[in-house]
């Protein structure tokens, strides 16, 4: 069995946790680096119904994107998520901005690999806290042939689609919400920007760069990284089983 704090140096080599943009919360949030793990769940979330999955399966830690604690704690009730993982022995490894900036198995490498983009590599935005990474289409698609190819390939109902004015080849891309980001996308040359939320004063800043844009959705955008995170995980810590979270979900469709 590996301790958390070998999980934890392993996540570093890759998505170093200082890299962490400055609002963020990142890093071992609840238990101690010394314990030895069998088991690991992987999320994007840590719900209560996480907690309880990671329980029934006896997994000593769970390893999620969105940090469980993000904002100052001033009290804990009964069933507040940091609460219960410490009430059932349950750590929590949050990786969240670091891994979103990460190219080797970050988040949005992990989704850019999803839509089979190639030549997959981060943007650096001098100043300012920007989250972006690029890459292109083997082929040509006009504007609705990549928004179906991201439908399709990220296994969603419903896209937002802002047609842009080109055929799509180079992609730029921030999953989740990096609708404010659309305008560095557009001056570095791009013909496509995904995301998974845009405001609407967003919206229509994007409509007047002439860039395709996609809205995808937050967690449709971001789920992809359980899997690559899982898979570079498992090579380098064989002793330790790391298990995608079964019981979270999405938002709920209304009908």
């Amino acid at each position: 069995m590996a301790r958390i704090q070998d999980i934890y140096d392993c996540i570093d080599a890759a998505a170093p946790f200082a890299s962490a943009m400055s609002f963020d919360n990142v890093g071992l949030l609840v238990g101690e680096g010394s314990t030895e793990v069998s088991r690991a769940l992987v999320a994007l979330d840590i719900t209560e119904a996480v907690v309880e999955e990671a329980a029934s399966m006896n997994a000593g830690l769970i390893i999620s994107h969105h940090p469980v604690i993000f904002h100052p704690l001033k009290a804990l009730g009964g069933r507040d998520i940091p609460y219960l993982l410490a009430k059932k022995g349950i750590a929590a490894l949050c990786c969240h901005t670091n891994l979103d900036l990460s190219p080797v198995c970050g988040v949005n490498t992990a989704l850019a690999s999803r839509l089979g983009l190639k030549n997959i590599h981060p943007e650096d935005v001098f100043g300012e806290e920007c989250v972006l990474f690029a890459g292109e289409l083997e082929q040509e698609l006009s504007p609705e042939e990549f928004g179906a190819l991201v439908k399709q390939r990220l296994k969603t109902k419903a896209i937002g689609l802002i047609p842009g004015k080109a055929p799509v080849k180079k992609v730029f891309l921030c999953s989740g919400a990096g609708g404010e980001y659309v305008h560095f996308a557009a001056c570095r040359g791009a013909d496509a920007y995904l995301t998974g939320e845009m405001q609407h004063h967003e919206a229509l800043e994007a409509a007047r760069t002439g860039v395709t844009c996609v809205v995808a959705g937050h967690y449709e955008t971001e789920k992809p990284f359980g899997e690559f995170l899982i898979s570079y995980l498992k090579k380098r810590i064989p002793s330790t089983s790391f298990l995608p979270s079964q019981a979270e979900r999405g938002p709920v469709e209304i009908r």
